[in-house]
């Protein structure tokens, strides 16, 4: 797993997205599947961060000191603080409402058209889907919706 910092063009947010490996983002970025998760922009492309590089293990320099666990916790204002509990919560909400729902990958805009259609079962599905094809799939009147966080593939997940 690697982690990027993002950054949207729209409004300057910088958020954090993980990622199996830097191909895993290549591929994402080319289809148009990334988007800021607090304007939903999709002109996301990397933000400038600080590489975290380990010192090397038979290095005789002093070790870097580490915090102390009871070390103070950085401040934080009222309104991080309130972002942070919002956006905690809508992570529950999403993870509560992924419960009953059956991941389907890269073939949801098939599935969630099956279902419109009558043609396969009804059932709470989530996956993949490019921007356009989503906007396909509204315009064709299936009923769809954006999560506001990025669902891990069972497969992907350790």
């Amino acid at each position: 797993m690697i982690v990027f910092d993002l950054k949207c063009s729209a409004q300057d947010h910088v958020f954090e997205a993980w990622f199996g490996s830097s191909a895993d983002y290549e591929d994402q970025a080319a289809r148009g599947l990334l988007t800021c998760p607090m304007c939903g922009d999709t002109q996301v492309a990397k933000a400038l961060m600080a590489p975290a590089v380990a010192p090397k293990g038979n290095s005789r320099a002093a070790a870097v000191r580490q915090p102390e666990s009871d070390a103070a916790p950085v401040a934080v204002t009222g309104d991080e603080a309130r972002m942070r509990e919002l956006m905690a919560s809508l992570a529950q909400a999403q993870a509560k409402v992924l419960e009953g729902s059956t991941w389907v990958g890269r073939g949801f805009a098939e599935q969630a058209r099956a279902m419109h259609y009558g043609e396969q079962d009804r059932a709470s599905i989530h996956g993949e889907v490019a921007p356009d094809e989503a906007r396909a799939l509204i315009a064709e009147g299936v009923e769809v919706a954006a999560l506001p966080f990025p669902v891990i593939p069972p497969e992907a997940k350790n």
